[in-house]
């Protein structure tokens, strides 16, 4: 989740939207290069939301499903579930490649009457972001009512015997908090976006007009701001809260600065 979110920033943001408002690098807006990176860029997006559902999923059948847990909750599920996101991600995105038109960066006429890419564009909002923030909330719903149950039945054993200290509750407590502050941050700011993708098409994509002045695009590039900034977010969100994340990735940190500090000597 962490390493989708960061490609979203650098190919989304960096190369596609502060290149085409600010810089203009012109061998990025060659149609080839450009049909590759509006696809990389979806592809990359979709991903980084439903690894957010895969970590909801994953968080609620570690709480409320003990005998599927032992055999979903390890590493080749993980591997597994990852490699099959980001591969339906990449093929959901490839049709895009041939919204461009074949000599220049803009959307080809077909892409704004034809049918059926009305029809995929619905298809696209349904599946990001509407069908991952209706996932989101019913594993949260199974979850919270899990914990709560399973909470009420440890107060009471550890009321008649005596004992009042509970790691365990404190743990699950720990979790649900990260997972509805990753959840409820998600749904907030995809919600803009969703409402207008169900009302409008993408216009002026590629930043041909540079006026800026029509309302609806106006919304439109404020709903794509709120999204990216989702996904900045809940990385931000998943590291501070997560020691085990902080030690990996101060590993990492640590043994990339020594690579450089070899290749430097």
């Amino acid at each position: 989740m962490a390493a989708a979110d960061l490609m979203v920033v650098i190919i989304v943001l960096i190369l596609e939207r502060i290149n085409y408002i600010y810089l203009f690098a012109h061998f990025l807006v060659v149609t080839p290069v450009c049909s590759v990176l509006l696809v990389v860029s979806l592809a990359t997006r979709d991903c980084s939301v439903w690894l957010t559902v895969a970590f909801t999923f994953d968080r609620c059948v570690a709480i409320c499903c003990e005998k599927l847990r032992n055999r979903y909750c390890t590493e080749r599920t993980a591997t597994v579930v990852v490699a099959t996101v980001s591969a339906a991600c990449c093929a959901q995105a490839i049709p895009y490649y041939f919204a461009k038109d074949r000599w220049r960066c803009v959307a080809v006429a077909e892409y704004f009457t034809s049918p059926l890419w009305k029809a995929y564009q619905v298809y696209h909002g349904i599946t990001t972001p509407l069908l991952p923030i209706c996932l989101i909330l019913l594993f949260n719903v199974s979850t919270v009512h899990r914990v709560i149950a399973t909470n009420r039945v440890r107060q009471e054993l550890r009321k008649s015997s005596g004992n009042r200290h509970d790691p365990e509750g404190q743990n699950r407590r720990k979790s649900m908090i990260l997972l509805f502050a990753l959840s409820a941050n998600f749904i907030l700011l995809w919600m803009h976006y969703l409402v207008h993708s169900m009302n409008w098409q993408v216009e002026n994509y590629s930043y041909t007009d540079r006026y800026f002045s029509k309302p609806t695009y106006i919304l439109q590039q404020c709903g794509f701001m709120l999204s990216f900034l989702s996904m900045c977010t809940n990385t931000c969100i998943y590291g501070l809260s997560q020691r085990k994340f902080r030690d990996q990735l101060k590993y990492g940190s640590k043994h990339l600065f020594a690579a450089m500090g070899e290749i430097c000597k």
